[in-house]
């Protein structure tokens, strides 16, 4: 591939995209990086273009792919709120086609698609790529999003695209500690005295980009593989925090019929006063169930990568987090 190729980024702004577009850059390549709403908190650089986007914006896709080759898609909507159906299948279903689309009209080489864990599906049994998808009540309508978005780019596989697919778990990172995942860091700091014993999968957002970067430039097309550094418990992940945070470990433990009241009582608060609520049912319940999931497939098909341990994460999001906010 020529220096002068570009890598476009999808979702620039996340938590991922942003974390990405520093190793892509880092490593020399040109990037493009497309964001909607929230300008991205990166450092200009002669090889980095920001373009302002949206994936349901298909006359404006063919501008983006000039002189792209590889793409990375890390735009997604994550929501698990009642009522947020109908966009998560606008953003993470329409816009994953449209950009599919884009990509064989332009004739990319390969796309990285970050989807979920969430899009596995739920068993109780170990979880690994070839866990099929069953349409269960307890399935998230986030999970199903992701998952009809990944038939969308499975699609484009088929009409000659290269493809590969990503299942992040938990993705820990100094992002923007009010929104997604990293809020759990704001929560934990600010005094949150609750904790479940449910376990899912947990991964570093530097692994997370590090492992699409070399499964990019892998000889690897119509692969999936799942990014999970460990199996942990959210108590574990909680007292970890705190512990890196200088701060008190949660105290009280959430049993089920309190989780269930919880959810309920936040349903009814959303009704009268509009706002998203904090804990919905799905949430409630992901975070009491055990979800284990097998990280061997990476680690057996790219030998030289190695996952940073769950300590070193905390450790390292803490103190960034502690920089970004409190300074």
């Amino acid at each position: 591939m020529s220096k002068s190729t570009t890598h476009l980024v999808t979702g620039a702004a996340g938590l991922v995209g942003c974390e990405l577009v520093k190793q892509l850059l880092a490593s020399g390549k040109k990037v493009r990086a497309l964001y909607h709403k929230r300008y991205p908190e990166l450092q200009s650089h002669s090889n980095l273009e920001l373009i302002q986007g949206d994936l349901l914006d298909v006359v404006s896709m063919d501008a983006w792919m000039k002189d792209v080759k590889q793409v990375y898609h890390c735009a997604g909507f994550i929501n698990y709120a009642p009522g947020s159906s109908a966009q998560l299948y606008q953003i993470n279903v329409v816009g994953t086609e449209n950009l599919v689309n884009a990509c064989l009209r332009n004739d990319v080489e390969k796309l990285v698609h970050v989807s979920s864990i969430a899009a596995l599906g739920r068993s109780n049994q170990t979880i690994t790529e070839e866990t099929a998808w069953t349409a269960q009540k307890n399935n998230s309508v986030y999970g199903e999003s992701k998952y009809w978005g990944e038939l969308e780019v499975w699609r484009g596989g088929a009409e000659g695209l290269k493809i590969v697919i990503v299942n992040p778990g938990i993705i820990l990172g100094p992002g923007d500690w009010n929104d997604g995942s990293t809020a759990i860091f704001r929560n934990v700091y600010e005094g949150f005295n609750w904790y479940t014993t449910g376990v899912n999968g947990f991964v570093d957002v530097r692994d997370v980009a590090w492992a699409m970067i070399k499964l990019m430039d892998a000889d690897i097309d119509q692969q999936r593989f799942i990014l999970v550094a460990a199996n942990k418990s959210y108590q574990e992940i909680f007292n970890g925090i705190a512990d890196a945070f200088g701060c008190k470990r949660p105290q009280r433990k959430v049993e089920p019929w309190i989780a269930e009241l919880v959810w309920r009582l936040e349903w009814v608060k959303t009704k009268l006063t509009g706002k998203t609520p904090l804990v919905t049912r799905e949430t409630a319940r992901s975070s009491l169930s055990h979800s284990v999931y097998d990280n061997s497939k990476l680690l057996q098909t790219l030998p030289d990568f190695k996952y940073r341990s769950i300590a070193d994460t905390l450790s390292y999001s803490c103190a960034e987090l502690l920089k970004k906010n409190l300074h």
